[in-house]
Formats: C-alpha cells, sequence, structure tokens
C-alpha cells in the first residue's frame, strides 16, 4: 500500500483541528496508509529577530530531514511554491507515485521552511497566495490529499 507521511512542525492546540485531522486520516486509509510525523517547534522569545527564525529553521530542519522518507517523492508546503488546481495536484502526485511509490509533504512552522527541506524536496507547493492559521495547514493538506486520491481513483467526492 502507498505510504503517504505529512511531516509537520507544531502541535495542534484545538481538539476541532485534531477531530479534522483524524477525520481525514481515516478517509485516506481507503486510498494509503497515512502517517503524522509532529516535530517540536523551536522556541523563540516573542519578538525573534531575522537571525533567530534563521537559526530556529535550520534547527527545525535537521529533525524534518531525518524524519523524511528516501524513497519518497517529498514535497514542501511553501508560499513560493507553485498552486496547482486539485485536478492539476492530482495527475502529478499519481505521476510522482508511479515514480516513487510514496509520498512525503512537509509542512514547517508559523515561520515556514529552511531552504535545506526545501532544497531535499522534488516539488515545492503552495496553498494559496491567502494567509492562514497556521494550524488550518494540516487538516487542509489533509483535505487536499483526499481529494487528489478521490479523483485519481474516480470517485464522487470531488465534483
Amino acid at each position: 500500500m502507498i505510504q503517504v507521511t505529512v511531516i509537520t512542525v507544531g502541535n495542534l492546540k484545538e481538539s476541532y483541528w485534531r477531530d479534522a485531522v483524524a477525520e481525514y486520516e481515516k478517509r485516506l486509509s481507503g486510498f494509503c496508509k497515512p502517517s503524522i510525523v509532529q516535530l517540536k517547534e523551536t522556541k523563540l522569545p516573542e519578538n525573534p529577530s531575522e537571525g533567530e527564525i534563521r537559526a530556529a529553521l535550520a534547527d527545525e530542519a535537521k529533525r524534518i530531514l531525518v524524519a523524511m522518507p528516501q524513497k519518497s517523492f517529498r514535497v514542501a508546503l511553501c508560499v513560493e511554491g507553485k498552486q496547482l488546481s486539485s485536478e492539476e495536484l492530482a495527475s502529478r502526485l499519481e505521476s510522482a507515485l508511479n515514480e516513487c511509490g510514496n509520498l512525503c509533504l512537509v509542512i514547517g512552522s508559523s515561520h515556514g521552511l529552511d531552504e535545506e527541506v526545501k532544497s531535499a524536496c522534488q516539488m515545492r507547493l503552495s496553498v494559496s497566495k491567502l494567509t492562514f492559521p497556521h494550524q488550518m495547514m494540516r487538516p487542509l493538506l489533509l483535505e487536499v490529499l483526499y481529494r487528489s486520491f478521490s479523483i485519481m481513483k474516480g470517485t464522487r467526492y470531488h465534483k
């Protein structure tokens, strides 16, 4: 079965986000074996300097890179990534799965991802030009993945 690993930095504090994640993990399990790797966010002061943010991102990058499955198509979620329609993403992921067999998607902290992580990925994806709460990205990404698999399999979920 296809392994889909989602690496995230930071905790989901509210139960409604955790409930949404659990629902989409359950739905995804019909298509793949989903796995969420949750890493601790590096602590920063209230008003961090650019240097402190860069150091925190580098620290998080070390842990992300260790957690990334090597035999997978790796996708970094980042603001400068490519924006795709649901159909375009499903097509791209289907091609990637045919090549690599497994997926790994990475959501950084609220400050983003270190360049080293982005360089280790074969694709950079942006969900939108809009700004969303950081906590929303995990359930949103899982919904996007579920929709992509639904499109690949031709189910009625995607209209």
